[in-house]
């Protein structure tokens, strides 16, 4: 089983601008040396209501990686997940790239709906109805998927419009950056992962819904022709991980028998401490799952 951590809050322990630098570098510093797989931050410009202030402290996503990228060597970097209405498509498969191109090859593409409208009206993103968010993010991931095959050309969509679909320097992935769409939706979601996806993200909020979900991706696989074995599954785990360490990893267990071969886990406390805490408690029994 693979682990990733999920930089969320920047707030803590002191969410002064000075202090947020120097505590996001000893977290990615011990989360590399510790063999985490991947590391990943919000793409959100307000801190997320449900979860704290909204005027906690909070930084865009990928120059905050990029920050990253500078410190580690080996963890994979993306954002989870992108706001598809945040960036045109066109600058957003640049930014990727750049990422993936400075990182060494170590960018994905998280992606999805985007949904928190408050930012959004705050700062001025247009909002759109649910139903156009995700015509929109389908024609995104067609447009990454063009540039990053080299073929160049054009693309002409229902909201979009590039007449030159120039992308130089290639990504270093091979054959591009992977792409992993976040959400559970059934019926748009799951059948975009199964049409366009590397990977997908779901909430591992039970084994029951995790088990329910796949099962949707697998018909939409089917529908679409696609292997349902070539996509990875990955689960963000809701569970704090060091509340109690033995009943998360019971429950990650469960998880790896449906097929699930990444969690992401998220601070509930000082991210300095919990990447030591997952570094002393959960990553020496990790790899026996």
């Amino acid at each position: 089983m693979k682990l990733g951590f999920h930089y969320w809050n920047f707030a803590k322990p002191d969410p002064s601008p000075a202090a947020i630098a120097p505590t996001l570098r000893q977290t990615a510093l011990i989360a590399e040396q510790s063999g985490f797989d991947a590391f990943t931050v919000m793409d959100h410009y307000f801190q997320m209501e449900a979860s704290a202030p909204a005027d906690e402290p909070m930084l865009e996503g990928y120059t905050t990686l990029g920050y990253v990228a500078a410190l580690t060597e080996r963890m994979s970097l993306g954002l989870l997940v992108t706001g598809v209405m945040y960036r045109h498509p066109g600058l957003l498969a640049k930014i990727v790239t750049t990422l993936d191109v400075l990182s060494g090859g170590r960018a994905r593409l998280g992606i999805g709906a985007s949904w928190y409208e408050r930012e959004q009206r705050g700062l001025g993103v247009p909002v759109v109805p649910v139903a156009e968010r995700f015509e929109r993010l389908e024609e995104t991931l067609q447009i990454c998927l063009q540039m990053w095959s080299g073929k160049g050309g054009e693309f002409t969509g229902a909201h979009y419009r590039l007449t030159e679909v120039l992308n130089s320097p290639a990504a270093i992935s091979t054959p591009h950056p992977m792409i992993m769409i976040g959400g559970g939706g059934e019926k748009k979601t799951l059948r975009l992962v199964a049409k366009y996806a590397d990977a997908c993200n779901l909430f591992g909020t039970s084994k029951e819904d995790l088990a329910h979900k796949l099962d949707v991706l697998r018909e939409h696989c089917a529908a679409e022709g696609r292997d349902y074995d070539s996509i990875v599954k990955t689960a963000l785990v809701t569970r704090p991980a060091l509340v109690d360490p033995d009943a998360w990893l019971t429950e990650v267990e469960s998880f790896a028998a449906l097929g699930i071969t990444e969690v992401m886990t998220m601070p509930d406390r000082n991210p300095v401490e919990f990447a030591n805490g997952l570094a002393e408690k959960i990553m020496p029994r990790l790899g026996s799952i």
